[in-house]
């Protein structure tokens, strides 16, 4: 069974209320926390607007213009409300507008509070609600809680969430089901290896399919043995039991029998990254638990397109193992056959991701989705070119690089394009199989690795890989609190519903 229940990962607790007026004195005394986001450079009758205004423009005049909040102080009412007031600039992105709420709700959550109240005004009707809906994203994160070990439990940060003086009450469909998807990457990706081996893995996503309604079915190693999976089996093998599996989730909204889906979502799941045979250092190895967050970002989109019930059919992808030393790992040299009848000469025990989703995107493919989309915390060398405040990707469809930079900026989970062209491959060239894993240089292995992955993908079918460099970011980034970002739910959810990728 799960080692944490299933409703620690996806259950809200957090209530929503909305209202249409500007914050009456009753309000306000429900009221813990109460932020306040004006334009910057606010005229004098929006400061005049705000309850103890005068205070607040004098103490506004003795902060500085970097600081976030401006102003924090109390306000002279029953509850005596924490109130913190920021001011935004007109010409800020959805990242900065993303940050600037989360530095907000750390301010406003310095102290135990139950409700919390965001007010945004001074702005016109579309820019409050875009202004709104980042802030409402950001207080959804900060009000997660996440999985503890520790002997007592971490309290809720706060349970309500009010949205006060909107001309138009929002639709928040959209941004708590993001919210609940990007809390669910999160929460798994944080789990300690020895809690999240690769039987409680399955065990939750049976659990999660079971409650969500989605189609399980879990290959064991002897089922891929059988289908020829031997890139997914080579990094298994060293492994002290064959609890290692490819788990396909199906969510079918219509017609429960639709082979060929709108959307295959894949995603890395190396539960344990040891690096192998070629074992890694200890600071290498040290956060090395994370190795799986590709997989937890394929289920919380998973979870997302489900929470908002879209009318398209998506697989979801797994290939979930550790990566173990031992006398039966896999080697350097060793050559192994892929699902789709490609050879592949070893370099690098620690290449491993590209290893076991070369069989998953070959398996997804064959199923001829609509568009393929791969996560997976693959390479170092992605890192080094973006950092973590980025993430990579690529495709078999060059014409989408606009598309995807634009789903970055949109979002908030800003992602930068790099090439995939076959001249690559010259690198990958093996005199003893089809195509090496990796190169020895390691020069642009980023890049590389997507060359690679992209020999196991149908070519009639698109294909965008995700390299997660964004997955961790100490401090957070952008909305997200939390070292651990769960990058990836929000951009792709852009990428779908706002650039129309996905097509019935």
């Amino acid at each position: 069974m799960p080692s944490f229940p299933t409703g620690e990962f996806t259950g809200n607790k957090i209530k929503v209320f909305q209202t249409a007026q500007s914050p009456t004195e009753k309000d306000l005394n429900n009221v813990d926390q109460l932020l306040i986001i004006i334009p910057a450079k606010a005229k004098k009758a929006v400061w005049n607007a705000l309850p103890d205004g005068n205070k607040l423009q004098e103490l506004r005049k003795r902060s500085k213009d970097s600081h976030v909040p401006l102003v924090s102080s109390r306000l002279a009412n029953k509850q005596q409300s924490g109130v913190h007031v920021g001011e935004l600039a007109a010409d800020s992105s959805v990242f900065d507008t993303l940050t600037f709420a989360r530095k907000m709700l750390v301010a406003a959550l310095t102290e135990k509070v139950s409700s919390v109240a965001i007010w945004v005004t001074g702005f016109d009707s579309e820019e409050q609600e875009a202004v709104a809906e980042n802030f409402i994203a950001a207080a959804l994160a900060a009000g997660f809680v996440m999985p503890t070990c520790k002997s007592k439990s971490s309290p809720q940060p706060f349970s309500t969430l009010r949205i006060l003086g909107m001309a138009n009450k929002l639709d928040l469909s959209r941004v708590q089901a993001e919210a609940a998807g990007n809390n669910l990457a999160r929460a798994l990706t944080s789990l300690p290896p020895n809690k999240l081996d690769a039987t409680a893995y399955c065990d939750i996503l049976r659990s999660l399919a079971k409650d969500r309604g989605w189609q399980f079915k879990q290959f064991s190693t002897a089922e891929l043995k059988k289908k020829g999976a031997g890139a997914f089996l080579a990094v298994a093998q060293g492994n002290d039991d064959n609890s290692a599996a490819i788990v396909r989730l199906r969510y079918r909204p219509g017609k429960k029998n639709v082979k060929s889906p709108a959307l295959s979502l894949v995603g890395k799941g190396i539960i344990f990254d040891t690096g192998g045979t070629n074992l890694k250092p200890f600071n290498s190895m040290l956060e090395m638990h994370i190795d799986m967050g590709g997989s937890a970002v394929a289920v919380g989109t998973l979870l997302t397109i489900s929470e908002l019930r879209l009318p398209h059919a998506v697989d979801c992808w797994l290939a979930i193992t550790e990566n173990r030393t031992g006398p039966r790992a896999y080697k350097s040299q060793d050559v192994v056959t892929a699902a789709n009848g490609k050879t592949i000469q070893i370099i690098h025990t620690d290449a491993e991701g590209r290893m076991a989703l070369a069989d998953v995107l070959h398996f997804a493919s064959e199923d001829k989705p609509g568009l393929i989309i791969d996560y997976a915390t693959l390479t170092g060398a992605c890192m080094n070119a973006v950092t973590t405040r980025y993430s990579g990707v690529f495709t078999n469809r060059p014409d989408l690089h606009p598309v995807l930079k634009r789903s970055g900026r949109d979002s908030g989970e800003r992602v930068w394009p790099f090439p995939v062209d076959k001249e690559f491959l010259a690198e990958l060239s093996s005199e003893t199989a089809d195509i090496k894993q990796c190169s020895p240089s390691g020069g642009g292995d980023h890049i590389l690795a997507a060359t690679f992955l992209n020999e196991f993908v149908e070519k009639d079918v698109p294909w965008i890989h995700v390299d997660l460099s964004a997955c961790t970011r100490k401090g957070g980034l952008g909305h997200i609190p939390t070292t651990i970002t769960g990058f990836g739910v929000r951009f792709t959810m852009n990428l779908l519903l706002d650039q129309h990728m996905l097509k019935a």
